[in-house]
């Protein structure tokens, strides 16, 4: 007696993006590939080109699918809040997929929504009542923040072999004797307490603000 199968699900845009987005996160932006991807779909790498013209295609999908988990900042309430909360929202978005930070900042892949949130919040500052030129500042004070900080945290993940090999080298070098501060930051990494449940990102972005609202207040 013949085995029923279970037929494929056809291919689609969305379904070939879905797909390679959950490729990248596990496996990284290196591991994307059309011959992977077609075989994670159970396809020929040659029937994906008929729902994505190439990779870059495929990066730029991925791309505004990650756009597409933050928010902009909102065009009514406080401009501070509305800021605040956008900032959050893309700085999570890139914390669940660490490998977007770089592409987003490339000419190369400039996508209509990241335009779209610069410039509202381009808007957002120029309506509160900040000059062209403070604007100007204050734009790249926040993109640099949410970016920056994004891509410092990448570089700090760590898998639980790695933490433990880190953790082993500092105990050897890091003496309390030689570096006291530095040692009790080290100790601070590697065990849990109460300095886990601040935010440095959010202390940082309040920073940012806490200024911007000081600077209108007295302009």
């Amino acid at each position: 007696m013949a085995t029923q199968t279970e037929p494929r699900l056809p291919l689609s845009r969305d379904r070939i993006l879905q797909a390679a987005l959950e490729l990248v996160d596990e496996s990284g932006i290196e591991s994307l590939t059309m011959r992977k991807l077609g075989r994670a779909l159970g396809f020929e790498a040659m029937s994906l080109y008929n729902h994505v013209a190439n990779k870059d295609d495929v990066l730029d999908g991925i791309l505004d699918l990650v756009l597409g988990e933050s928010e902009p900042p909102a065009p009514a309430g406080d401009w501070d809040a509305a800021i605040r909360a956008s900032a959050i929202s893309v700085h999570e978005a890139l914390r669940r997929h660490p490998w977007s930070c770089t592409l987003l900042m490339s000419p190369r892949h400039a996508r209509p929504a990241r335009a779209r949130y610069m410039d509202l919040l381009l808007g957002r500052l120029r309506e509160a009542g900040f000059s062209a030129e403070i604007t100007y500042t204050a734009y790249h004070v926040l993109d640099g923040h949410i970016f920056g900080f994004s891509l410092w945290e990448t570089s700090h993940s760590y898998t639980a072999e790695e933490a433990s090999d880190l953790a082993a080298k500092f105990a050897q070098t890091i003496t309390a004797d030689a570096y006291p501060y530095l040692h009790e930051h080290a100790q601070q990494h590697f065990s849990e307490g109460p300095h886990r449940e601040g935010s440095a990102f959010e202390l940082g972005l309040d920073l940012i603000v806490d200024g911007l609202k000081k600077i209108r207040e007295t302009a």
